[in-house]
This record gives C-alpha cells, sequence and structure tokens, in this order.
C-alpha cells in the first residue's frame, strides 16, 4: 500500500518519541532535584504520606528545640539556687559561731548579724534577678496560683500540675490516723513512791529519735517535777511528757513510723505502781490496758513507734510520712502536710484549688496536655523560705534572723534559728534535686527519644520521596537510547512517502 495523505508510520513515530522524551525528561528532573516525587501526579497516594511524615518531622525537631530550651532555663535556675545553697550553709555556720555565750563578746555578735543581713539580702537579690531572657525564674513566677486553702491543711507545694480548663481541685482522704508514739507511766499517786526507802531511787532511761537521757528521782519527788525534767531534754530525746492522772504519758515530739518512744528501767528501788503501758493502736490517747508491763520488766526496755498518715490524693494512693502526704504523677505533682487536728480522724478534706502558673515546657511534638510538662518554681525569697512552727505557735521563716527579728543572732531564739536554717536549707535541696532529676530524666529522655524518632520518621519520609539514583541512571540511559530510536525511525518514517515518486516515473 502506497498511500501519501496519512503517514501511519510517522504518527506511530512522533507518538513513541513523545513518550519517550516524557519518560526521559522524568528521568533528567529527579536526578537533578533528587526526588522521586516531585509534584502530586508523580505518586499522589505517596505525596501525601510524604508531606504527613514532613510535618511530623519538623513538629519533633521543634520539640528537641524546646527541650533544650528548657534545660537551659533550668540550668540558670539550678546556678541562682546553687549560690543560695551556699550561702545558706554560711549562715548556718554564723549562727552556730554566734550561739556561744562565753568567749564571744556583743560587737562580735553584731558583726555577725551584719554578715547574717547582708546574705538575707543577697539571698533576696538573687531570686528577683535571676531571669531567662528577662523572664524571672526565681522570684515565684512560675510558681502555682491556688485558693479555697482548706484549714486542714498545715503547708503544702505543688511541684507539677496539669490540667484541663480554669482550675484543678485536690482532694485528700484521710485512710488512716497519723499518730505520735507513747508510753504511759503509772505511778499510783501524785508523787514518785519509793514505799519509804531512804537513799534509793527511781532511775529510768528515755529514748526518743533525738537521742536519750538517763534520769532519776527521789521518792517523794512529784510528777509535775518529774514531767517538767523530761520536757528539760525534749531537744535532746525528741520526747515530750505530761501527767495524767497518777502517771505521766511520754509521747514522741514528731509524727510516723519513725518516731518512738522507749522506756528502760534502770533502777526500781521500791517504786509503788503498776508500771509502763503502751497505747491502743492507732491510738495515742487511749492506754492500752492489756499492754502492761511491771518496772521489773521493764529493765528489758519497752517501745512505741508512732504511726504513719494513712491518705490518697485525688484518688491516688500516697506516699506518707508521719503528717505529710505526697504523690508524683504526670498530671499532679504534690506535697501536704495535714493538720494536727484533721490528722486524727478518717475524713475527706478539700484542701485546696490549683488556678494556674508553673513554667508548661511542649516536649512532644503533639500539641496537647499529654504533650507537655509543667514544672513549679516557688519563690525562694529569704521572706518564704526556712517554714517552722515555734513553740509559741508562730510562723517563722528566713528573714526572721535579721536584725531586730525574733530570730537574730545576737539575743534571738538560737533553736528556732537552726530549725529555719535547715527547714531553708532542705527545701532548697529539694528544688535542686527536682530540677535535676527534670533535666537528667524528663528533659534527657524526652530530646534522645525525638532524636531517634526524628531519625526514623527522617528514614520512612526518604524511602517514600527520594529517588534511587542507581534506578533513576539506568532509567536514565533506557531512555536516551530510546529517544535516539524513535528519532531515526521517525526519519526514516518521513521518508517512505518519498518512495511513491519512483510510480510517477
Amino acid at each position: 500500500m502506497s498511500r501519501i495523505n496519512t503517514n501511519v508510520q510517522s504518527l506511530i513515530a512522533q507518538r513513541t518519541l513523545n513518550a519517550n522524551n516524557g519518560a526521559l525528561n522524568t528521568s533528567l528532573e529527579r536526578l537533578s532535584t533528587g526526588l522521586r516525587i516531585n509534584r502530586g501526579k508523580d505518586d499522589p497516594a505517596g505525596l501525601i504520606a510524604s508531606e504527613n511524615l514532613r510535618s511530623e518531622l519538623s513538629a519533633a525537631n521543634a520539640a528537641v528545640s524546646n527541650a533544650e530550651r528548657a534545660d537551659q532555663v533550668v540550668n540558670i535556675a539550678e546556678g541562682g539556687l546553687q549560690e543560695i545553697s551556699s550561702l545558706l550553709t554560711e549562715l548556718q555556720g554564723l549562727l552556730t559561731a554566734s550561739a556561744s555565750e562565753a568567749g564571744l563578746s556583743r560587737e562580735e555578735k553584731e558583726a555577725n548579724q551584719l554578715q547574717v543581713d547582708s546574705i538575707l539580702q543577697t539571698i533576696d537579690r538573687i531570686a528577683s534577678s535571676t531571669n531567662f531572657q528577662g523572664q524571672k525564674l526565681l522570684n515565684g513566677n512560675f510558681d502555682y496560683q491556688t485558693n479555697s486553702i482548706s484549714s486542714s491543711v498545715e503547708t503544702f507545694s505543688v511541684n507539677g500540675a496539669k490540667f484541663n480548663g480554669s482550675s484543678q481541685a485536690v482532694d485528700i482522704a484521710v485512710t488512716q490516723s497519723a499518730q505520735t508514739a507513747g508510753l504511759y507511766l503509772s505511778f499510783g499517786g501524785s508523787e514518785v513512791n519509793l514505799a519509804g526507802a531512804t537513799g534509793s531511787a527511781f532511775t529510768i532511761e528515755i529514748a526518743g529519735v533525738d537521742g536519750n537521757r538517763e534520769l532519776s528521782f527521789a521518792s517523794g519527788t512529784d510528777l509535775a517535777d518529774v514531767v517538767s525534767t523530761i520536757n528539760s531534754f525534749t531537744e535532746v530525746t525528741g520526747v515530750e511528757a505530761t501527767t495524767s492522772g497518777t502517771g505521766i504519758t511520754l509521747t514522741s515530739s514528731d509524727y510516723g513510723s519513725d518516731a518512738f518512744v522507749s522506756v528502760e528501767v534502770v533502777t526500781q528501788g521500791n517504786i509503788q505502781g503498776s508500771g509502763v503501758y503502751g497505747f491502743q493502736a492507732g491510738d495515742a490517747n487511749t492506754i492500752d490496758s492489756g499492754s502492761q508491763t511491771t518496772y521489773a520488766n521493764a529493765a528489758n526496755v519497752v517501745r512505741d513507734a508512732g504511726q504513719d498518715l494513712g491518705a490518697t490524693i485525688n484518688g491516688i494512693q500516697a506516699t506518707t510520712r508521719g503528717r505529710e502526704a505526697s504523690i508524683n504523677t504526670d498530671f499532679l505533682d504534690v506535697s501536704i502536710t495535714v493538720a494536727e487536728s484533721a490528722s486524727q480522724s478518717l475524713a475527706n478534706i478539700s484542701a485546696f484549688n490549683i488556678t494556674g502558673g508553673g513554667a508548661d515546657f511542649q516536649l512532644a511534638s503533639d500539641v496537647d496536655i499529654a504533650g507537655k510538662v509543667s514544672l513549679g518554681i516557688p519563690d525562694v525569697a529569704s521572706r518564704k523560705l526556712g517554714y517552722y512552727l515555734d513553740e509559741s505557735g508562730a510562723t517563722r521563716f528566713l528573714d526572721d534572723l535579721g536584725n531586730g527579728s525574733a530570730l537574730n543572732v545576737v539575743d534571738g531564739d538560737g533553736v528556732a534559728a537552726q530549725e529555719v536554717i535547715s527547714a531553708a536549707i532542705e527545701e532548697v535541696s529539694s528544688l535542686r534535686g527536682r530540677l535535676g532529676a527534670f533535666q537528667q530524666n524528663t528533659i534527657g529522655s524526652t530530646i534522645r527519644n525525638l532524636q531517634i524518632g526524628i531519625e526514623n520518621t527522617a528514614a520512612a519520609e526518604s524511602q517514600i520521596r527520594d529517588a534511587d539514583f542507581a534506578e533513576e541512571t539506568a532509567s536514565l540511559t533506557r531512555n536516551q537510547i530510546l529517544v535516539s530510536a524513535a528519532t531515526q525511525s521517525l526519519t526514516l518514517a518521513n521518508q517512505q512517502p518519498q518512495n511513491v515518486l519512483q510510480l510517477l516515473g
């Protein structure tokens, strides 16, 4: 067949050449960009998956940056706390040096007081000036805001809290009362009665968590005097005494299973009285009449321990010590000291409400409550450090060591001052430990986990979107040959109609 109006072979060659040129262009584009998917038509499903992975990758990288920023913030806060800790240690030394009465002039004490005042001012200055990009870190800016605090709560601290809404209620249910340790010494009268014996004494050794003392009482000593003598050593033994009927009740100064009271009768003489009694389990007020130990048998030591509070906080079993209960979960980290009266009864307590505050860090790629970590950093000014309730019931803080205040080192209460300083050191050390744990465990683990996730996400995205150069170079070579062959075929197809001219001769 010799037709010239329609060159079918040329049309076929043109179509093939165009297809080969398109394939060649695609190979060149992939090799020049390094991507297998450059536009939606290359792989619609692959493009969707790739864009989703790219989004996750970007969010994960931002989360790593947030975690690193959080680490820097905590580093600066820790630096300020470290200096405050050193100042508190120095303060402890000044207090001890000033406690000596003999060999220390008033002028020297006043000079020490000047140093104390300087330390307190420095602590306040550090608390108000430690900042990150102008944001104060240790002045309470990142402490939690609370209201509706129950009178059944003596003290509390909120270390971390995450919640949706405007507030988070904190409720504590007392399931077991907190108790002091206690023993009852029965003398059968209002005085120590050795049944007329002369030259003998009733000698006992009383011990508590702080130490022990051996005390001797002559026949005829009033129980009130016995109590007064025992209480004069309370700071040494941790044991307090009160008269109760015809006997004396000994109780530990502190609550909890760590507290104890023990009595050992060293010399009993002809002491009148039924002996030593314990208290009913979980009750430091009611004598257990079945626990009587005669004074003769009390030579083997009679001992009683206290009882820790039992409680749940927001439905979670709390860790307790004495009257203090605490929980530490991803959503709530609080510590509550229940007031003495409230710790004796099994009841539900609406402790307080958390209304805001804290330092929130976004440490996950998903922006939701689970991806955030909340950290509370309290005010460490001297007026907020070293909470202590003295014997008069007055609340003392570190600033009470200032000149003219109740706990100054010149003529103030040195015992209470040391309790305040010890409490302040413990508070700052606990805060530093909590910040350190946050850095090491929360931030460190988060960064490592995110980096692994970034590696795997990037690998998955690369598998979908990146070009395989070995495959694409082979395809390029093939398409180059096909384009050349199609071009040559088109040339031959275009020349074929000219053969008709030979028929016209």
